[in-house]
């Protein structure tokens, strides 16, 4: 769980960097030659195979997980008491259910319409993506809940990146603090910086 999670976020930083491409005033260029690099690299599909792998299990350990927690208190305490756990750590599986159907969606968007399975928008080429993220941040309605999800994104890795170290036995008096200053950075950085793309299209392109 703890690897797979780390994997991921890993990835996010990738994919941000990419992403942020889609702000330079080149109408796409610096963009699109990076989504060519990322969909004909023979080393960037094999690594797909893990990106997935990882979701997978993720996802999968997550939910066994909080089964066995709710099995193992099927009844509710009639009086909650004071709990060690913060805040974040007691929604994880709901802003992972969240992050989930999200992907979805921006599977369905994006790399769906790259196999082929999904049609891209009419008057688009399927390998167009800059185009299509430019039509879909353009909607009002899906920028703002794309920045939305990204909150829910801060809230799931602010626990994820500090717990995932602790689970790996990483934790110490001396380093701790300094991986939680890391990991509320992180989780501040990094989806401020998937959602100033939206706000972008919306205010200033």
């Amino acid at each position: 769980m703890a690897l797979a999670g780390l994997f991921l976020i890993t990835f996010l930083v990738i994919h941000l960097v990419i992403n942020l491409l889609l702000l330079c005033n080149d109408d796409g260029a610096a963009y699109s030659v990076a989504v060519e690099f990322m969909t004909t690299n023979p080393l960037i599909k094999i690594m797909e195979i893990f990106l997935f792998g990882g979701f997978a299990v993720h996802i999968l350990i997550g939910l066994i997980i909080q089964i066995q927690n709710w099995l193992a208190r099927p009844v509710r305490y009639k009086v909650e008491g004071f709990s060690h756990l913060s805040f974040f750590s007691k929604y994880m599986i709901h802003t992972g259910a969240i992050i989930f159907i999200f992907l979805c969606v921006h599977f369905f968007n994006f790399y769906f319409v790259k196999l082929g399975w999904v049609s891209p928008p009419a008057g688009v080429g399927q390998h167009d993506f800059y185009q299509m993220a430019t039509l879909l941040f353009a909607d009002k309605f899906y920028a703002i809940l794309y920045v939305v999800l990204m909150i829910f994104l801060g809230f799931h890795m602010h626990h994820a990146f500090q717990s995932a170290f602790q689970t790996l036995g990483l934790n110490h008096t001396k380093y701790t603090p300094f991986i939680k200053a890391v990991g509320t950075l992180y989780a501040i950085a990094v989806p401020l910086g998937f959602a100033i793309i939206p706000l972008f299209f919306i205010f200033i392109k």
